[in-house]
């Protein structure tokens, strides 16, 4: 367990790891390149650590003694049959990514996972990868892994994505569908949902050659036969790990500047920024980074976050902070991350005194300036990296928030809490 301590003033300069979402999706198409890769800046960690394991064992040549210069050796997408089963912990992107890699090989692959894992849903991407003639399966026959592929690769032509619920449903389909029989053509079914991330994926495939036809409502896809090049690829620093250093300035009325995520950002978790402006922060763009300036005291917003997920949590402990409501909307899809985090952060902030609604697809929080009615509690965090570290945020405000299971920060962020910790000591 870890106790946060409060700060009285907040100015500090960090820099936060590799993109985990640029790293996964560049592994991939590397992986599958005809010629050779280096990342630069990758993100090293256990998410990342089971992706690069499966690949290793689909046969791909990984080097990654460099921290940052990993060097792919791409197969031009020829897929070795692995000897034991893959298992991705609960790693989410890497178990859709890697299901429709499989599919690329030939002979039997079984994917598995965590206990939790084998209770987050699959089936709207084995549905579509049926579409393309491939074998496949949920064992315990729940639309969850683990999954069994009999893998004869792709046969292409089109087929369709009951849902978008998960954008890893689609961008797995994407990062594989060039290596198919013939053209492959791709439609989605219902709201497509965190819509930045399927852009970060044609973006990515883009820069590693391969360029992909949508229309602007992404509901239809036209993926050309051919094959990655292998190149040098810079990855952004993750604009997710940021979101909790831009927090902290929010809720202490202080000041962080982010020095390595970029403006654009191919990360769709960037649009934080311009919702802590709404609150109230004063927002600078300066080379590489982004600052944010905390007010004297936060106004409550109402925001759909249905195309970024991951840091609705971070904003939802921001919201405590601020005076007024503050809905978060469209949000659904955080029922089946790595916990319920809907149900979980309306938990967890209720510990600390928070007045939180929960709905079936968004949170309503009451707050109050300067988080005046919250107290110190024990937050669980349900092994859940995000929930560690949004509730850090909070305290560097308020005296005794102690967080239990802290370790699990290294799915995504490895030394979060010492680098959390040199801003706090830096500013005092």
């Amino acid at each position: 367990m870890i106790e946060i301590s409060p700060v009285s003033t907040l100015d500090a300069v960090v820099e936060v790891p590799g993109s985990k979402s640029l790293t996964q999706r560049a592994l991939i198409a590397a992986a599958l390149a005809d010629s050779p890769s280096v990342l630069l800046g990758p993100l090293a960690s256990e998410d990342t650590s089971y992706t690069m394991t499966a690949l290793r064992a689909m046969g791909i040549e990984i080097d990654d003694s460099d921290p940052a210069r990993w060097r792919v050796r791409g197969c031009g997408g020829r897929i070795s049959q692995p000897a034991d089963d893959i298992y991705l912990g609960n790693n989410g992107t890497a178990t859709r990514f890697l299901t429709s890699v499989a599919a690329l090989g030939n002979g039997r692959f079984r994917i598995t996972g965590s206990e939790r894992m084998a209770q987050r849903p699959i089936e709207p991407l084995i549905a579509a990868l049926r579409g393309w003639g491939v074998e496949i399966r949920s064992e315990a026959g729940t639309g969850c892994p683990p999954l069994l592929i009999e893998a004869h690769g792709l046969s292409g032509g089109r087929t369709v994505l009951p849902e978008g619920k998960s954008s890893q449903y689609l961008s797995s389909l994407l990062l594989v569908a060039p290596y198919a029989a013939r053209e492959a053509e791709l439609e989605v079914r219902g709201e497509v949902l965190s819509r930045p991330y399927v852009e970060m994926t044609l973006d990515v495939m883009a820069d590693f050659g391969i360029q992909v036809a949508a229309t602007p409502s992404l509901a239809f896809f036209r993926i050309p036969q051919g094959c990655y090049r292998g190149r040098e690829y810079r990855i952004e620093g993750d604009a997710s790990g940021a979101s909790y250093f831009w927090a902290a300035a929010a809720v202490t009325g202080g000041r962080v500047t982010v020095a390595n995520v970029p403006v654009p950002s191919l990360q769709g978790d960037a649009g934080l920024v311009p919702l802590l402006a709404r609150m109230g922060c004063e927002v600078t763009t300066r080379g590489g980074g982004i600052t944010v300036s905390g007010p004297g005291q936060l106004a409550g917003i109402e925001v759909d976050m249905g195309d970024m997920p991951d840091v609705a949590p971070t904003l939802a402990v921001v919201a405590a902070f601020a005076e007024g409501t503050t809905v978060i909307d469209n949000i659904a899809h955080l029922r089946i991350k790595e916990c319920d985090r809907l149900a979980v952060m309306v938990r967890e902030l209720r510990r600390l005194g928070a007045e939180v609604e929960e709905e079936p697809a968004r949170m309503v929080i009451h707050g109050r300036a300067g988080g005046r009615n919250l107290h110190g509690a024990e937050i669980r965090t349900y092994d859940d990296h995000r929930i560690a570290m949004c509730f850090a945020v909070a305290g560097l405000k308020v005296p005794g928030v102690r967080i239990r299971g802290e370790e699990c920060v290294k799915k995504s962020f490895p030394d979060f809490w010492q680098r959390f910790g040199r801003m706090a000591e830096s500013s005092g």
